[in-house]
């Protein structure tokens, strides 16, 4: 049966919803292909973690997921030499970059092209241009490509200009959080809640100005988690003066997301630009109503199950919060629309069709 090696030198615990994808895809392809041969290549903070994930041998490379040059390095040249070293039939990539030249096909999965489309929201970007052009070298060497959502196919053909024939959209899932009762849903007041990283193109900072256009006897309370360090979004919060109402946290445990999601009125994602949207799906599994930025990316994940609200656009933000908060029918819809659109992403799904990539690209060798 085939040998795939699985470049997995950005998997350091750090990375969010790249690494989500990971684990789940292949905890997903080690039940639908007990056959096949996987072979794991961890970056070494990667093989430091939890490896009972992967469905077959995991090797340290040595190599930082966290030194960027180290990692750079290491995917262009050390994810080669160590597939023709294991004789392996085919390379993933599922983390964006990948090897510049391999012996082997090689399938690599990209999740968004926002350094092209968006370089502006880039917060290091020293490195836009060096990505980019790593990129376009990934790009020519794949076999195939995969990417999360047809927003993002389309950018892939527009900005690295391959081949359609050789991209697949394979969509994402979302977890399901565990400990979640919803019988609590408002028992602590209205709330929204907002998770994720701090990047400018998440856009938070339209959240606390929503609630600063709210009368103050109509705001609810909003929970902002994620952060590291100094939040950049306490001065807006202090200058708007809705510290009352808007609470920024950092990384917190699952208990505490169980807590929010058990209690919260809805989920709120002001995002610009994204290449999938887990959180959205989460939330939607646990059965909270969601309020999206109106992006390609949102509509073809959120359907017919969200509100949306145009980007960069204060006053309707507002206005959503305003209308789900104050109408319970409507949360209660919202959440059963939630349910039905969850359902259509599964990670079996996900799975089933890399495989269908992988054997398709085997075929033709």
């Amino acid at each position: 049966m085939p040998r795939v090696l699985v470049d997995l030198l950005s998997y350091s615990g750090t990375k969010g919803g790249m690494e989500v994808y990971a684990r789940e895809l292949y905890r997903s392809l080690g039940e639908l292909a007990p056959a096949w041969e996987f072979i794991g290549y961890l970056s070494s903070e990667g093989y430091a973690l939890d490896r009972s994930w992967f469905p077959g041998e995991t090797i340290n490379s040595g190599i930082s997921g966290e030194n960027r040059f180290a990692w750079a390095r290491g995917e262009l040249f050390s994810v080669a030499r160590e597939a023709r070293k294991r004789k392996v039939d085919l390379v993933h990539s599922p983390a964006t970059l990948g090897p510049r030249r391999t012996t082997m096909p090689t399938v690599v999965t990209m999740h968004d092209m926002l350094y092209w489309s968006h370089p502006e929201f880039m917060s290091t970007p020293l490195y836009t241009e060096p990505v980019k052009w790593m990129e376009r070298q990934v790009a020519r060497n794949a076999a195939h490509i995969i990417t999360d959502s047809p927003g993002s196919a389309s950018e892939i053909l527009k900005y690295l200009r391959v081949d359609p024939a050789i991209v697949d959209v394979v969509p994402l899932a979302g977890g399901h959080p565990a400990g979640v009762d919803r019988s609590l849903a408002g028992t602590e007041g209205p709330l929204i809640i907002a998770m994720g990283n701090r990047r400018p193109h998440k856009n938070w900072g339209s959240l606390p100005r929503a609630i600063a256009l709210l009368p103050p006897e109509r705001r609810p309370r909003v929970v902002i988690t994620g952060g590291r360090g100094d939040d950049p979004l306490a001065p807006l919060v202090e200058e708007l003066g809705v510290g009352e109402w808007v609470k920024l946290r950092g990384w917190v445990t699952e208990d505490e997301v169980a807590h929010l999601y058990s209690t919260s009125t809805a989920l709120a994602i002001p995002s610009l630009a994204e290449g999938f949207s887990l959180p959205t799906l989460e939330a939607m599994s646990a059965g909270v109503p969601v309020l999206l930025s109106d992006i390609d990316v949102h509509r073809y994940v959120g359907g017919d199950a969200a509100r949306f609200f145009p980007t960069q656009d204060i006053a309707a933000l507002a206005e959503v919060i305003d209308e789900v908060v104050g109408d319970p029918e409507l949360q209660q819809r919202m959440t059963a629309a939630g349910y039905a659109q969850e359902r259509r992403f599964t990670w079996e799904r996900t799975a089933r069709e890399t495989l269908e990539v992988f054997e398709r690209v085997l075929a033709t060798r």
